[in-house]
Parts: structure tokens; sequence; C-alpha cells
């Protein structure tokens, strides 16, 4: 199957990205995992991407398109895929058709993970990281034993700069303006399934499945 994953940071598409990949045995691509490896290359289209971020920039569309069918026509993804973080914009998701268009293939859906914003501030807030053994814990749902302490080095346990409440509230407003739209455009090509993301990765996962189940009646 051809699969995008689309919902707002914190939701937890990256992790039942790679859960659903491993149920399908198809590989999962983010977008954000291509640019990186592009420019620990040194490729031409890495070179391109640096020059953007560097600059603070978004990396243009045509750009990012360019990369992802790139790594679509790679052996491992000839049987299916899934997409996770592209595309993020109506004309992304244009570019993508049209790319796929051309190889012959389509999308067989899109999943929707759905998160009030309130649970998503508390989320991505509450998260702490252990910088010493990568450890990560939340303050709420999986308080360490003694606070700011490593369970399993005690090392200081940190917040990462893009968690605080600031960075959230302006990341969700990035997310109702540029992929808001996209759902609305993938409804209108009764692409879209709606998965409901709260609970625990399990319970997420046996309903992204049975979504996809109904999808491929």
């Amino acid at each position: 199957m051809r699969i995008v994953l689309i919902g707002p940071p914190g939701a937890g598409k990256g992790t039942q990205a790679r859960v659903l990949a491993d149920l399908l045995s198809v590989p999962a691509i983010s977008s954000g995992d291509l640019f990186r490896a592009e420019i620990g290359r040194g490729s031409e289209l890495g070179e391109l991407v640096r020059q953007h971020t560097q600059a603070g920039e978004l990396v243009p569309d045509e750009l990012t398109t360019a990369l992802v069918t790139q790594r679509l026509r790679e052996p491992d993804a000839a049987d299916g895929f899934l997409l996770d973080g592209f595309p993020r914009t109506v004309r992304q998701a244009e570019l993508l058709q049209e790319a796929l268009g051309e190889d012959g293939t389509v999308l067989d859906a899109v999943l929707a993970f759905d998160m009030p914003d309130d649970e998503i501030v508390q989320r991505l807030t509450g998260r702490r990281l252990c910088p010493a053994c990568g450890t990560t814990v939340h303050t709420v749902f999986s308080p360490p034993r003694v606070p700011d302490r490593c369970d399993g080095c005690e090392g200081a346990l940190v917040r990462r700069a893009d968690d605080t409440e600031e960075t959230v509230l302006r990341r969700l407003a990035v997310y109702a303006e540029q992929t808001v739209p996209l759902l609305r455009w993938y409804t209108d090509r009764d692409l879209l399934v709606h998965v409901d993301a709260m609970g625990t990765v399990a319970e997420v996962s046996d309903r992204m499945r049975s979504a996809l189940a109904a999808v491929a009646l």
C-alpha cells in the first residue's frame, strides 16, 4: 500500500509509521530524514537544502518533492511506502500526485491522526530528555522516581528547546495554516481516513489497522 500519514506535532504519527511499516513490510519515509541524509552525502540536492535551511528558509515545495520522488523510485518502495511529514501543503500534494501519475501509481489512503491542541501541548511541554543516556520521560505520563533525574544513569533531565509552550503553540499555528487545508484537499479525493490518536500506542495502532482494513475492502 501507498499511504500518507498526517497529524499535528506530538500526535504520535512517527511512532505509528514505524508500527505500520513493520506490519506492511514497506519503508517509512520521512522528508526530514531525507534532508539530513542528502546534506550528509554532499549531493547537489543536499547542498540546495542546506542553503535554504542555513538561511532560515523553508525548503521549496518543488525541491522537497524532487527529493521524496527520488526516494520513492528506489527498489524497496516499489511495492508500497509510508510518507511521514510529507506532503505538508496542498502544493506539495499536487506535485506528489503528478509525480506518482508519471510512475503509473496512486495513493491508497491518507491517515489523519486527530488530537486536541491542549493534549498536544501537555504531551510536548512535559517531555524531558537525559542528554547523558538519551532516555526520554514525561513529567505526567511517565515521571522519574526522583524529580529532574534520570532513572537509568541519574543524569539531569532537560527540556528540549522546541518543547516550550511558546514553540509548541507556534508549531500548531503553522500546522493549522499550512496542513489543515491539505486534509480538505484529500477529503475531496476520497482518500482521507481519520484516526483517533488519543490513548496508548497499542490502542492507536489498533484503530489505525482497523481504518486501513476498511479502506482495503
